[in-house]
């Protein structure tokens, strides 16, 4: 033996996969309860399976390791010298996986304990709640962060590891993202009563809502997204009156007769059921979207997150 190699340990030959090579936890479960009760009768018992199973199961065992663990005798079963030698170390084994498990739990606990979610400002205000409110029902014990804001900032929480789960609504997904359709919506055209547009008997053609400044929603919005594709075959949109990062801001300067706005049916469903702002019918522009759950690619929901978007899909 060379001075390099003295007193250092062999490294192990190479071996198939270890789960061929090593009985499965079950069976050291019930070796354990041998010998620990004494009986194979009562250690089958003691694990919920029947007498021929759990004989079956200890033959698999000797067969795999190749050594006999177990005597068996009128009086009970005993250990075998390999078998106690097998029991010693099932129970290191078996001590072990306890102990990932329990970590385990702990894991899925603390991450079941609390859920962030990012939403574009219209889903945020208009459609969470109420899923909100039934995933408190199913998991009363986990406290939802809620982080409002418009599509491009959802996804930048998302990549950044602030939020669990977004919704967005906007053209397609952002990159970086997978996603899936949980519902769709349409914007139009709104403006207050005493607006000339609310008076109006023809219907408004894209190229006069691209030419009008309009109250608007800030660029990186998905509202804003759909509406300047929308509109691009028209020459765009004219420069906006204002440009505000609220759906609720940008209500209540139209309500004030500033100017028109386009913005989700979702979003002006009260204000044009009590009159205080009126639809105006536009001819020739399709403006629907789709709304959307997102998630950082490859890595699908899990836990309130899946429990949440299931109840997306059944309510949107």
């Amino acid at each position: 033996m060379s001075a390099e190699t003295y007193g250092r340990r062999p490294e192990p030959a190479e071996a198939g996969p270890l789960h061929h090579r090593v009985p499965d936890l079950g069976a050291m479960q019930l070796l354990l309860a041998v010998a620990r009760l004494g009986s194979l009768g009562r250690a089958a018992r003691a694990q919920g399976i029947t007498q021929p199973a759990a004989s079956s199961r200890i033959r698999a065992m000797e067969q795999q390791l190749g050594v006999a663990l177990i005597e068996r005798s009128p009086r009970g079963s005993r250990l075998t010298d390999a078998g106690v030698l097998v029991t010693d170390w099932a129970r290191r084994v078996v001590e072990a996986a306890e102990e990932f498990d329990a970590g385990a739990q702990a894991l899925r606990g603390r991450r079941d304990s609390r859920l962030r979610v990012a939403a574009s400002m219209t889903i945020a205000e208009y459609l969470l709640p109420g899923w909100l409110i039934a995933l408190r029902a199913q998991r009363p014990g986990t406290a939802v962060s809620l982080l409002a804001g418009n599509t491009q900032a959802v996804a930048t929480r998302l990549l950044a590891g602030e939020a669990d789960l977004g919704f967005v609504e906007g053209l397609d997904v952002p990159e970086g993202l997978d996603g899936a359709v949980i519902g769709h919506d349409r914007l139009i055209v709104v403006a207050a009563p005493s607006h000339p547009w609310a008076r109006r008997r023809t219907e408004l053609t894209p190229a006069e809502l691209a030419a009008t400044p309009l109250i608007l929603r800030e660029r990186g919005s998905g509202t804003r997204q759909v509406l300047d594709a929308a509109l691009a075959g028209a020459g765009g949109l004219a420069e906006p009156l204002l440009e505000l990062a609220s759906t609720t801001a940008v209500k209540s300067a139209v309500v004030s007769e500033a100017a028109p706005t386009v913005l989700s049916e979702l979003a002006v469903r009260e204000e044009l059921t009590a009159r205080r702002l009126v639809e105006v019918p536009l001819r020739g522009l399709r403006l629907g979207r789709e709304l959307r759950a997102v998630w950082p690619a490859g890595h699908r929901p899990a836990g309130p997150a899946r429990d949440l978007l299931g109840l997306t899909r059944r309510t949107a």
